[in-house]
């Protein structure tokens, strides 16, 4: 059958980035109990096309990523990357895939399990060796790898709580960090760092007991979007894995109709940061 996409184009204009978008499949990820999750992902997978490429071939992003969809853990994310190049002969290729990552936590006196879920992204890129100069041997090829965590936290304002005799406002709360891999690392490791540096973390299930506990213990450790930041920043810092990577913190405001937000990033490359 005739084949339109590899014929050619005379515009002169070549794409960035084409493929697949909202890409919505069954995966399966690593569980550092279960050793196994199932999740549920929704994919972004794009390759570039040269100006003289009319079209690319569509199927063949589903086709690859169904081979992997059982084990996308870092290095085979980014060997079917590089197989996606491969087979449309392309410069780059790129991948976005965000999905809930589940975790059972029991609460803190009854005991009773519950299951919270973070929200999960990984991003990764592979780009074809270059040639140093004619003749030289060829660099080698080009990857880089993310992954993002989403974690609900709970947070009481120290303001608040200084100026009042009756309590303090508190509210739920999100800290997101994006780091660029290093080490091989456990999600759960990285959601635990984040709960520790909020006010309390929070449960899907809790009674009477557990609430009594989480709110004294949210009251005794009051925490602002900055201090949110700072101290997951420091946490990960000293975990010294990541070679960048980024922090950031909102809380839902309990008694204004906005958020407040912080956010600060690590990257050695950079040494004065202005803003």
């Amino acid at each position: 059958m005739r084949d339109i996409q590899s014929e050619t184009d005379s515009r002169e204009i070549p794409l960035a980035k084409v493929g697949v978008k909202g890409l919505e499949y069954p995966i399966r990820v690593l569980d550092k109990v279960k050793k196994i999750q199932h999740s549920t992902a929704k994919v972004s997978l794009f390759a570039n096309l040269p100006h003289d490429f009319k079209g690319t071939h569509m199927s063949r992003f589903v086709e690859i990523f169904h081979r992997y969809r059982d084990d996308l853990s870092m290095p085979l994310f980014l060997e079917m990357l590089e197989e996606i190049r491969q087979s449309l002969d392309a410069e780059a290729a790129y991948a976005c895939m965000e999905f809930p990552y589940f975790i059972e936590k029991k609460a803190p006196v009854s005991e009773l399990p519950g299951i919270i879920s973070c929200k999960c992204r990984y991003e990764g890129k592979v780009c074809k060796a270059k040639l140093s100069k004619p003749g030289a041997a060829k660099f080698g090829s080009e990857k880089h790898f993310t992954v993002a965590v989403s974690v609900p936290v709970s947070t009481v304002c120290p303001c608040s709580k200084a100026i009042s005799q009756r309590g303090a406002h508190n509210q739920r709360g999100i800290i997101s960090v994006e780091m660029e891999l290093g080490p091989f690392f456990w999600l759960e490791d990285i959601i635990a760092l984040i709960e520790s540096s909020a006010s309390s973390p929070v449960y899907s299930l809790i009674k009477r007991e557990d609430e009594k506990f989480l709110t004294e213990q949210a009251y005794d450790n009051p925490k602002f979007v900055e201090d949110l930041v700072r101290d997951v920043y420091a946490g990960i810092k000293n975990l010294k894995q990541f070679p960048r990577f980024s922090v950031e913190a909102e809380n839902f405001e309990s008694i204004h109709n906005h958020s407040a937000y912080a956010y600060a990033e690590y990257n050695p490359e950079i040494s004065v940061q202005t803003y």
